[in-house]
């Protein structure tokens, strides 16, 4: 496998629970966030951690996810119920639990897709969120 490319079959997929998609969803997102943070030109390291936190905070993404789901096929938006229903031991202080929940959703679709390596996908969901 690539890790960087991955295009595992939904039979793979369907072995990895839904919070270990939300695990690799976590990272792609913010991935996703850096580099969008860099490509706009923040550049000092302060400001690129401060605005990535920002960003990649359950309140930040729960927002970003209720502005997909409008976007979503049938098939990503069970996938994101299934992570946003999914049980989780705990909870940011910064975050509500409906909130959390829906962050978790996101992280479990971005890690979906990533895993079938519909990178096309992925750049048109964040254009979405990003765009202002």
């Amino acid at each position: 496998m690539n890790g960087l490319s991955p295009k595992m079959t939904l039979q793979q997929i369907n072995r990895i629970s839904i919070l270990g998609l939300a695990h690799i969803g976590d990272g792609v997102y913010e991935l996703l966030t850096r580099t969008y943070l860099c490509a706009k030109g923040v550049t000092a390291v302060q400001d690129m951690h401060r605005k990535t936190v920002a960003m990649v905070k359950a309140p930040a993404q729960a927002a970003a996810a209720e502005k997909l789901l409008p976007m979503l096929t049938q098939e990503e938006t069970a996938i994101y119920k299934r992570g946003r229903n999914a049980h989780v031991n705990s909870v940011p202080q910064h975050a509500e639990l409906a909130q959390y929940h829906a962050a978790t959703g996101l992280e479990a679709l971005f890690g979906w897709l990533y895993l079938q390596g519909e990178t096309e996908r992925i750049n048109r969901l964040y254009a979405a969120i990003t765009e202002e």
